[in-house]
């Protein structure tokens, strides 16, 4: 029998890199790599169209595509991670001294469903109280998944003005930093990644970020995921050794890297997005599997809920494969 060619857009990262190149080989398949750069776009390619057979995914708009019945499933692969205290930035003469301060301001995010706005929000909403419902949320982009419903404290930016410049001039009082928000300068959808240089230096709402997260984490478990692996159910369907192998390519993959970041080199790829919470996350900061997972994942889906995002909390078992019954079927 033939070895199957399939389609995957996958960015480059350190975890990444190896299965990227060819170097480790996903078992039963020869994979023809997609370059989309940004990845972003290949997030809205895949769940309006399913133009990849693999693809990486925000986590968010998975969990909101599985919702609205997109027939891709997740494997618990996660690429990127970061926490969330920090990045959410404040103008000085906004009256935001504390979170709860937020509330009967307007904030900018590039979309509601950006996975960094969901994970700060719940943040603020289950940490501190604060009412989203009385936050207006400003956008300048589409969301990714073409049904979903905002909610009616969600407007979009007026045509022609961006998040960066509407901070600017104050006609918003705090935004998300980098392309999440206020970071980016020109359309969202012609320069997702394109840095603003002229952006105002403003102010972070929280000062001890790295701190607070760190407590945060010992005290809840939660490690805010921000891309995984997706895969076209009738690509699982059809090849049900899949799931193993694409798992254990990435898990090689990673541990490749891992082994050089924990040598203590300070040159290796995503060692600055790393380095500074290894101390507190352990020396794996992007541990693959369900169970180690379970806390965060949950408590993603509990976001996106109480965010209005998705009509219910659709259970783990329906999101992720479960690799280890994979492997024994």
């Amino acid at each position: 029998m033939s070895i199957p060619t399939l389609s995957m857009a996958v960015a480059t990262y350190g975890c990444t890199a190896a299965v990227k190149s060819g170097e480790i080989p996903v078992d039963g398949v020869t994979i023809n790599q997609i370059e989309v750069s940004p990845i972003i776009a290949a997030f809205r390619r895949m769940v309006r169209d399913l133009a990849f057979d693999i693809c990486e995914l925000a986590p968010t708009t998975y969990v909101i595509a599985k919702a609205a019945g997109v027939p891709i499933t997740a494997l618990p692969i996660f690429l990127s991670r970061r926490f969330h205290h920090s990045g959410f930035q404040v103008r000085e003469d906004a009256g935001i001294a504390t979170p709860k301060d937020l509330e009967g301001k307007k904030v900018g995010v590039r979309a509601y469903s950006v996975t960094t706005g969901v994970w700060t929000r719940g943040v603020l909403m289950n940490e501190y109280g604060v009412d989203n419902d009385k936050i207006q949320w400003i956008v300048d982009d589409e969301e990714h998944v073409t049904s979903l419903k905002l909610p009616a404290n969600v407007t979009h930016a007026p045509d022609g003005k961006s998040l960066a410049a509407m901070m600017a001039s104050g006609e918003i009082q705090a935004g998300f930093a980098s392309r999440a928000g206020i970071g980016r300068s020109g359309a969202p959808t012609a320069g997702w990644e394109a840095a603003n240089k002229d952006t105002p230096v403003y102010r972070e709402l929280f000062d001890n970020a790295l701190e607070l997260e760190a407590a945060w984490y010992r005290r809840t478990g939660i490690y805010p995921v921000h891309g995984c692996i997706v895969v076209r159910n009738d690509v699982l369907g059809r090849y049900p050794f899949l799931a193993a192998s694409l798992f254990d390519a990435f898990e090689q993959a990673k541990q490749q890297w891992l082994e050089k970041l924990q040598g203590g080199a300070t040159d290796v790829p995503d060692y600055d997005k790393y380095a500074d919470i290894m101390p507190f996350v352990g020396d794996d900061p992007l541990s693959n599997g369900l169970e180690a997972n379970r806390a965060t994942i949950e408590a993603l889906v509990t976001y996106a809920f109480q965010q209005k995002l998705i009509p219910r909390r659709v259970p783990i078992e329906e999101l992720f494969v479960d690799v280890r019954k994979a492997r024994a079927a």
